[in-house]
């Protein structure tokens, strides 16, 4: 049973939420997990200007996912910041390099779910996922998101991502606050409950 963690992340939260996702699916008996990003197409130069050079560094030994990955896949997980309430426009232009795999119906009846982050604390960490499923239903995939059994999510003693629709973090303004271990909890618990269903598909 394979399962793909696939993540854009300019500063390095939603990287360190998918490693926490790749955790939990490595949780489940018989889940081979793997982890990839989505190519950068910020120009350098822009990078630079927005001070991400060094956690781009950082994740560079992390190759770029490939379509054939996605496809021998049983279950993606994906991970993007928001922008503006929707996906990152990196992860979005992946998406929409995956037509042959809608065309083949390569992705039907995998499992498909999301983890995001945004600034501050109601800055569309909703509308980002919602948005996201969209893609996964035309493709064909079975949503999974973040159950209220993982009981983190209704947490109010602190500031705090996390919804049925799936794992968040707050980075803050200038992104400055790396996800809390509540956040990383609800990613670990939904990349298990990921792998947990796509075990019990793929046994059908």
């Amino acid at each position: 049973m394979k399962i793909l963690v696939v993540y854009y992340s300019l500063y390095g939260h939603i990287w360190k939420m998918s490693e926490a996702a790749a955790e939990g699916a490595r949780e489940v008996e018989g889940a081979e997990v793997t982890v990839r990003r989505v190519a950068e197409t910020l120009p350098p130069e822009v990078i630079k200007l927005m001070g991400a050079v060094d956690s781009q560094r950082a994740q560079s030994h992390i190759p770029v996912v490939t379509l054939d990955e996605m496809a021998e896949a049983d279950a993606v997980i994906f991970g993007t910041p928001t922008r503006f309430g929707n996906m990152c426009g990196q992860m979005r232009q992946f998406l929409d390099s995956t037509g042959q795999l809608w065309v083949k119906g390569s992705l039907v009846g995998k499992v498909g779910s999301v983890i995001t982050s945004t600034g501050t604390q109601h800055g569309g960490q909703e509308s980002t996922i919602l948005s996201f499923h969209i893609t996964l239903l035309h493709q064909g995939m079975i949503i999974v998101g973040l159950p209220y059994t993982f009981q983190g999510q209704s947490r109010v003693d602190e500031i705090t991502g996390g919804s049925p629709y799936g794992a968040s973090t707050i980075a803050g303004p200038r992104g400055e606050r790396l996800p809390s271990e509540n956040e990383l909890a609800a990613a670990r618990f939904q990349g298990r409950h990921v792998a947990e269903i796509a075990s019990k598909l793929s046994r059908k």
